[in-house]
């Protein structure tokens, strides 16, 4: 900013110092007066954006749960925020609420240790060799008095250190167990 020769000699120069900031801080507020509404005029803007979209929750519920309890030989997982049983659709997307599936390998005692495991989208159920003197048996529910077990069919695969099957995963829960018959 260029100031005439006559405005320094009469103001001084602590005057025309004085002055000359003052000047400039005026300029700097306009410039951030001017950003500011910029960014107001922008946040405006997005919100009207956003206020176009059309999806809505017209429903919904906090279902309670979460953590894990053990018992003896049994295990119980849980989750919070579950989606609610049942389909939910809007436009193109669904959502299938339920329920998680479990394959759980239940401990007999007196037999080995029987393990589940995922390989490759398929679950194999298997327990270590040489116990060739075991049966594996399956249920859908543990429910029931008796539980009702049935035989998983032999012939049961083996490697060079485990007996094993596999199964496609089931829709709902699937327990196995061992017993010696």
């Amino acid at each position: 900013m260029k100031w005439p020769d006559h405005l320094k000699q009469a103001a001084g120069a602590q005057a025309f110092d004085e002055t000359r900031n003052k000047m400039k801080v005026k300029a700097q507020m306009r410039k951030n007066r001017l950003g500011m509404a910029m960014c107001s005029l922008l946040w405006m803007l997005g919100l009207s954006l956003a206020q176009g979209q059309t999806y809505s929750i017209d429903w919904w519920s906090v279902d309670g749960g979460g953590g894990a309890s053990t018992g003896g030989v049994y295990s119980l997982s849980g989750t919070i925020g579950q989606p609610d049983a049942g389909k939910l659709t809007g436009g193109n997307f669904v959502l299938e609420g339920g329920f998680w599936g479990i394959i759980a390998a239940l401990q007999t005692e007196g037999t080995p240790l029987l393990y589940v495991t995922n390989i490759n989208g398929t679950v194999r159920v298997y327990w270590p060799l040489p116990a060739t003197d075991c049966v594996l048996e399956q249920t859908l529910t543990l429910s029931g008095d008796p539980i009702p077990w049935s035989q998983v069919g032999f012939p049961y695969q083996t490697n060079a250190s485990h007996i094993y099957i596999n199964v496609s995963p089931p829709a709902g829960s699937k327990f196995y167990r061992l017993r010696k018959p």
